[in-house]
């Protein structure tokens, strides 16, 4: 990049330093390490959104002048043979509990009409429920899921830089050092905002934004280094001052993490506490969480990352459907026997199980509350926002 640019050798070493720098405390990038969450960057070739890599990757040796046909092939084979090896494990997986090792819910997840659609079970997103929103409706969601991305995923958490970085992004875009990561970036951003303009809304973008992020911190920095340049020969300044640029883009990114990383932590140390009361509280009843002989098995909860992350049961995400559909998934699930929800805000639960809009639902009388701060006193504080009920008639869900 400092080379295409036209650097000196001094301004070159400052620009890669100061973008490493930036980047390890730039706060997008390291906010999630407070959270037990699937936006950590490790995960991010794991994820669908991993296949706008591959698609711009396959631009590039198209594109490419030069190569003879079998080089192309190479090129392609190659990176297609590191890939598969990476999202192997992953697909066999999903193919031993799901029955599939493809990544079904990325239809899905384009159909989507709520948020809450990536966690149906029974009621699942179809082309004519969506159809049904009408051109316009249509149109608002993709201008909702654009301001989404750019907005709270790129700038507001990376504000001053990220803004300076957007500003800075046409001088980067001449440069073939870049083009990769720009056409990435460019595909991911119109696809998961056109293409998913729902979902994006509850993460889609995020997950996939890393690699961009890393952009904008490097555009600002180059941005920064010629406003510099240019006021020194404006004002005749015999010494370069190079180092100034990173100092202000380091600066600005410490301070917004020193500010909000705390709170972050203290709100994910606060949730980690409350699955660890959740934890010691069926302990305490004699069910313990947990896929062994003699624990709960699968547990139904609007927190599956949290609960699978802080405890031994594997986790399945409640839908926003009637208690019915909750009580057929738990059948298609063996061994499936707890619901737990934790706070007030998902969809119509915990509200359908305590008089709201489900006291004529008869699946409603299979639900049996426990009063887990009964079964552990001492963490009653923690369990407050804790509701859990053990669910019968899961044999009979489907009829």
């Amino acid at each position: 990049v400092a080379a295409e640019l036209g650097l000196p050798a001094g301004r070159a070493r400052v620009l890669a330093a100061g973008t490493g720098v930036t980047a390890a405390v730039y706060l997008p990038l390291v906010l999630h390490s407070a959270l037990p969450d699937s936006t950590m960057l490790f995960a991010a070739l794991t994820r669908n959104e991993a296949v706008w890599l591959a698609l711009a990757w396959l631009i590039l040796v198209a594109t490419r002048a030069g190569l003879t046909a079998s080089e192309r092939l190479r090129g392609v084979g190659v990176v297609a043979g590191v890939s598969l090896a990476v999202v192997a494990p992953w697909a066999v997986r999903d193919w031993l509990v799901f029955g599939t090792p493809l990544p079904g819910q990325a239809l899905a997840n384009a159909l989507s009409v709520t948020g809450f659609d990536i966690f149906a079970w029974q009621d699942r997103p179809t082309l004519e429920r969506y159809l049904a929103l009408g051109p316009g409706r249509l149109l608002e969601l993709r201008l909702v899921g654009l301001g989404h991305n750019l907005l709270n995923v790129l700038v507001l958490l990376g504000v001053p830089v990220a803004v300076i970085g957007l500003a800075g992004l046409p001088r980067l875009a001449r440069l073939s050092a870049l083009r990769p990561l720009l056409l990435y970036g460019t595909i991911t951003f119109v696809a998961t905002s056109l293409l998913f303009p729902v979902a994006t809304t509850w993460g889609t973008f995020l997950h996939a934004a890393g690699p961009v992020h890393v952009l904008l911190v490097l555009a600002a920095l180059v941005a920064l280094d010629g406003f510099l340049a240019a006021v020194g020969r404006r004002r005749g300044w015999t010494r370069p001052v190079a180092w100034l640029g990173p100092t202000l883009a380091v600066g600005a990114s410490l301070l917004f993490s020193l500010v909000f990383l705390p709170g972050f932590g203290a709100q994910a140390a606060s949730r980690e506490r409350e699955f660890r009361a959740i934890e010691a509280a069926f302990a305490a009843r004699g069910t313990p969480l947990g896929s062994g002989p003699g624990e709960s098995g699968p547990v139904v909860t609007n927190f599956p990352i949290w609960l699978a992350y802080a405890t031994d049961a594997p986790a399945l995400a409640l839908p926003d459907e009637p208690p019915a559909a909750v009580l057929d998934l738990a059948a298609a699930f063996p061994g499936t026997r707890y619901l737990v929800v934790v706070g007030d805000e998902h969809g119509r639960w915990p509200g359908v199980l305590e008089g709201e809009g489900g006291a004529s639902d008869p699946a409603v009388a299979c639900f049996r509350r426990l009063d887990l701060a009964a079964a552990l006193p001492a963490e009653a504080d923690a369990l407050a926002e804790v509701r859990a009920w053990e669910m019968s008639c899961v044999e009979s869900a489907d009829g």
